[in-house]
């Protein structure tokens, strides 16, 4: 065994000397694009290097808010690398085919999609976004509305085939991240009209914010909204034994626990790698909605009627 031994590690030196007589006495283990890079020239490693700083930098920061269901899942027992670039590509390819315009919880939308069982074999539900939830191909949102007095809220799954167009009647947001307080509160807060026209907003203009606050209805209510810490309603009083049990449950240093955030968000070096992947796609998109905004505004100018 000693002398196979010996043999064997003669034979690895000696293909360490043949290997040191090809590439010099100062070389290392190299990996092929090490050597590929090696090969090139300092002001050609410069400027791939320029080129993958402007990729990452390209996409602009707001685009983790306009467009959050391309961000993957933070928790990682649901992360996989190579579904998550399959799903982006499939949603590209149907955002390629339907116009899926920029909205926020608080918008009002308008949802056209096929329905055999409806008159036309098209339906077309209008209310107000009270919630955006999932990532990639299971993104949706919940639209709010009163019909016949009678608060009605549909989920649509952002890429569901079915749809057909989606329509944004009034771009704003509200002060908080989801609405499911309407439920509770007077039913003209969640009414709004089906034939209700778009409204044409400034391209350059911030996302108006509507600082509205609403009351809520007495209880008994869906939710304890009194352990919330809620920005959209107006103040409200709960009995002795609610608002102690709030107290109670009032976890102030969560928001000063960065494991607890970290845990619920996606690295910025990460959101600058997906956006960065996507970005010319939904530039152009972009800059086509620009286009077609225009071209309404400039009709309606011409018909006022």
């Amino acid at each position: 065994m000693a002398s196979v031994g010996r043999i064997l590690s003669h034979d690895i030196r000696q293909n360490i000397q043949s290997f040191k007589s090809l590439f010099g006495k100062d070389c290392r283990w190299l990996s092929s694009q090490a050597i590929e890079s090696q090969a090139r020239s300092p002001k050609e490693n410069a400027e791939d290097k320029r080129q993958i700083d402007d990729r990452e930098n390209t996409a602009p920061l707001e685009f983790r808010f306009k467009y959050p269901e391309f961000l993957p899942d933070p928790n990682g027992a649901y992360r996989n690398s190579t579904r998550e670039k399959l799903e982006r590509m499939d949603m590209m390819a149907r955002r390629a085919h339907i116009d899926i315009p920029t909205f926020y919880v608080g918008s009002i939308l308008a949802v056209t999609l096929s329905d055999s069982h409806a008159t036309g074999k098209v339906n077309r539900f209008v209310g107000i976004c009270i919630e955006r939830q999932g990532c990639g191909l299971r993104a949706s949102f919940r639209l709010r509305n009163a019909i016949d007095q009678q608060g009605i809220e549909v989920v649509y799954y952002m890429y569901d085939p079915t749809i057909q167009k989606v329509e944004c009647l009034r771009l704003e947001k509200r002060l908080d991240d989801k609405l499911f307080y309407l439920r509770d509160c007077p039913i003209e807060y969640s009414t709004f009209p089906f034939d209700m026209e778009p409204e044409i907003v400034n391209e350059s203009a911030p996302v108006p914010i509507n600082t509205l606050k609403v009351p809520l209805k007495p209880p008994p209510w869906l939710e304890r909204w009194e352990r919330q810490d809620l920005k959209g309603v107006l103040p409200f009083e709960v009995n002795e034994k609610r608002r102690r049990k709030a107290e109670e449950h009032k976890k102030p240093w969560e928001e000063y626990d960065l494991m607890k955030i970290y845990r619920q968000t996606i690295p910025i070096e990460d959101q600058q790698d997906i956006f960065a992947e996507v970005y010319a796609d939904l530039h152009q998109l972009e800059i086509a909605r620009r286009k077609m905004a225009r071209k309404r505004k400039f009709n309606r100018s011409d018909n006022p009627t």
